[in-house]
């Protein structure tokens, strides 16, 4: 199957974290808006071009007749399908709670540098995100870093299961967004957490990601997209 992948051409965003998924799985897809007319595709697809539930948002992929909206989901339904989620109900439940989890700690992300309204620029509320970014940086990292933390001290070199799961690529992948967006913070609140760290170098050199992510088919994150490095909200 060629998997259709909508999303916006020019950041990572959420939908990066489909996109390692389906490198790593290996899949057969093509990002839509990165092609000549694709942005009018992702405009049909989010008025209901296509059968089933309305899409709120990309990411958006669709696989044949089947429409799937939501990261946590999408990454879940193509975990699911190519050997990327545990295979047991326990293990797939455990998957989930930990995609939703960091789908929560993106959006905390997105909310420092845009604490007051998505529809205003960084700089028309750039008092109010120093002020999130703060609290952010102080509680709200360490509190999710030390979650995942804590699942791999329970159960060995990956959050959930025995072999690494799409929950593992999403943790990569906020790892990654963190240190862009915030360095010295991260630079602080890693020190804690050196089972996460382990687990980000060792998806980093998985054959196929890497390939990826050495390739400029990886965008460079940038101050357009969810994870934003302004230097006065990292302290």
């Amino acid at each position: 199957m060629r998997y259709e992948l909508y999303y916006w051409p020019e950041i990572q965003g959420r939908g990066e974290f489909v996109r390692l998924v389906l490198e790593d799985a290996d899949c057969a897809y093509v990002d839509v808006t990165r092609e000549p007319g694709g942005e009018e595709r992702l405009e049909a697809v989010l008025s209901g071009e296509r059968d089933g539930v309305l899409p709120f948002a990309p990411p958006v992929l669709c696989a044949g007749k089947l429409v799937v909206a939501q990261t946590a989901a999408i990454t879940r339904f193509l975990g699911e399908r190519h050997g990327l989620a545990p295979s047991d109900e326990v293990g797939r439940l455990g998957a989930a709670t930990i995609a939703l989890t960091i789908a929560d700690l993106v959006a905390e992300a997105h909310d420092t540098h845009h604490p007051t309204s998505v529809e205003l620029t960084y700089e028309r509320q750039a008092a109010a995100a120093k002020e999130r970014a703060s609290a952010f940086r102080r509680t709200r990292i360490p509190k999710f870093l030390g979650y995942l933390e804590r699942n791999l001290e329970r159960n060995g070199d990956v959050l959930v299961g025995r072999e690494v799961s799409y929950a593992d690529l999403a943790a990569f992948q906020i790892v990654e967004g963190l240190s862009y967006a915030f360095p010295r913070a991260m630079a602080k609140a890693t020190q804690a957490t050196p089972k996460l760290l382990a687990l980000r170098d060792r998806v980093a050199q998985r054959p196929r990601l890497l390939h990826y992510l050495t390739s400029p088919r990886r965008l460079a994150f940038n101050e357009q997209g969810i994870f934003r490095h302004y230097p006065e909200l990292d302290g």
